[in-house]
């Protein structure tokens, strides 16, 4: 039985599939009393003697020894940055940051998130936010759920890249191999875990605030729910589906695959249009193939339970901190932080659309997770900063065009997140690209080398690992309800027992053989003609 109560959160659907929004606004005063009250600080005027804020107030509150700021929104999350200090006039400061959370999945998302930061914290050197108190229920002044945590030191290694040396690159890269490598032996077993899910939010029954904190960092939880945006999505939160723990990957892609058909058999009958009649028809045709296919590559039963490992699904240069000189400060997002999941209806909208391919990507990308403990070889995937495009030959920056200098735009949205920006050094925007693709390259190739010295048997992991990877970004697109076609054509292919990576299909597509004759010389002779010249012209 699912809890109710999401009081708090409305969905708003923007025409690519609903978006959460807040009801009303955390009260910074709210915020200002529990940090209080948590970090054992005094309050130098009683409650009752809080009068109405003004208006310039509105993202500052406290005093000498005490001050919260409104730092940042995320999709189902307000920061706030928490300063104290233990007398006026002090060197003595110490930072926090306390985030407030939308009730997406009631208790299990901050459950989960606490309960996985503190094991990392101890089973491993990552560094990660020492947890100070939290709160999973809205029981409290704020009204939503809450987590106080250490604020880290570092900036995001995403605005640090492209100044950091190709040493440094290589440093901060083995040091993330480092760390997978201690994440896949973190659990109760020694060498993870048994079953799929998020930890931690087993039986939902939390002690919360300081008491839960410590409960978390004694004891070695254990695989609970799946906390994940595919899950909680909308009205995919009622949906009467298992949301774990499951015993193997067979259940936990199994569940996913039965949202899907849930969902669109749904939208199918409530179709308005024919081209909402067919995307709905072709989203179940692919979702019924995938299903029928799942017993072929992963068995439906598993006893022990399968081993699974804890796994950082978004280890993005957003996620890691880094100091000056690029080392590794902390690793963050341990938390389901952004929305990836759209449901959309053919046509395309024209903001789509006009999307470059690389935001294209940001919305076909799959769903978010708080970190879980996943399937063995769902960790032989590569980190998520160094996937990309093959380029082996550096870009010469002097073939690209010259642009005004100044802020680097990346996409159609960039007006909406300056923040976002980033000094394009006077070049346009491709060569930075094909320079990040071929730093990947690189990269992985430096990924690959520590995590075959750290595990000897890294290379068969990820090769016995490559076709089950597709297949979870297979049910996850169709999920996304894009390249529905080329998803079909590469589950038909490998039916035919033809093994396509899945992202080269989604690339390219599959190009079926023409049925014409065969062409003949002179044609031939043309067409080479014909290619030579648009080769020259573009």
């Amino acid at each position: 039985m699912r809890e109710n109560s999401r009081e708090g959160l409305i969905w708003d659907d923007n025409g690519l599939g609903p978006e959460p929004r807040w009801t009303r606004d955390p009260d910074l005063r709210a915020v200002l009393r529990v940090c209080r009250r948590q970090l054992g600080i005094p309050d130098p005027a009683p409650p009752s003697e809080y009068g109405p804020r003004n208006r310039g107030d509105a993202e500052h509150e406290g005093d000498d020894r005490l001050n919260v700021t409104f730092h940042a929104d995320g999709t189902f999350n307000k920061l706030y940055r928490v300063t104290t200090t233990n007398a006026p006039n002090t060197s003595n400061t110490r930072h926090f940051i306390l985030r407030v959370s939308l009730p997406v999945d009631p208790r299990n998302k901050t459950l989960g998130e606490a309960a996985t930061l503190e094991l990392v914290r101890h089973k491993t050197d990552i560094p990660v936010p020492r947890v100070v108190a939290f709160d999973e229920t809205r029981n409290n002044e704020i009204g939503y759920e809450w987590l106080l945590m250490d604020c880290m030191t570092g900036v995001p290694a995403h605005y640090r890249w492209r100044k950091m040396s190709m040493r440094e690159k290589e440093v901060l890269t083995v040091r993330v191999a480092d760390f997978q490598a201690q994440l896949l032996r973190c659990g109760g077993f020694g060498d993870g875990f048994r079953e799929i899910g998020t930890l931690g939010t087993v039986g939902g029954d939390s002690e919360g605030s300081q008491q839960g904190a410590t409960a978390a960092a004694s004891a070695t939880p254990e695989p609970g729910p799946v906390v994940s945006s595919f899950f909680f999505l909308g009205q995919r939160y009622y949906y009467p589906i298992s949301r774990g723990p499951f015993s193997c990957s067979h259940d936990w892609l199994r569940a996913q695959l039965s949202i899907i058909i849930k969902e669109h058999t749904t939208a199918l009958g409530q179709a308005n249009s024919e081209l909402d009649k067919e995307y709905a028809e072709c989203a179940l045709r692919v979702a019924r193939k995938l299903l029928r296919m799942l017993h072929k590559i992963f068995p439906s039963v598993i006893h022990p339970p399968e081993r699974t490992v804890l796994w950082h699904d978004d280890l993005s240069l957003k996620n890691i901190l880094v100091s000056p000189n690029g080392a590794v400060t902390a690793v963050i997002g341990w938390y389901v932080h952004s929305l990836f999941v759209f449901v959309l209806r053919f046509p395309f909208p024209s903001t789509f659309l006009s999307l470059g391919e690389s935001e294209r990507e940001k919305y076909t990308n799959t769903p978010r997770e708080c970190a879980s403990a996943m399937p063995r070889w769902v960790a032989s995937q590569m980190p998520e900063f160094l996937r990309g495009t093959v380029r082996n030959t550096k870009p010469d920056r002097n073939c690209y065009t010259d642009v005004e200098k100044g802020l680097f735009t990346a996409g159609a949205n960039a007006a909406d997140d300056p923040d976002d920006g980033l000094d394009n050094e006077g070049k346009t925007e491709l060569y930075w690209i094909h320079l990040m693709e071929y730093e990947q390259t690189q990269l992985r190739r430096v990924y690959e080398a520590r995590m075959r010295h750290l595990r000897p048997e890294w290379d068969m992991e990820v090769e016995e690992g490559a076709l089950k990877v597709d297949f979870l970004g297979a049910v996850s697109r169709c999920g996304s309800g894009f390249y529905l076609r080329r998803i079909e054509q590469w589950v038909d292919a490998i039916e035919r027992k033809e093994y396509l990576p899945l992202m080269e299909v989604l690339r390219t597509g599959i190009k079926k053989e023409s049925k014409e004759k065969p062409a003949t010389a002179t044609a031939m002779t043309k067409a080479v003609k014909t290619l030579s010249l648009v080769s020259r012209l573009s």
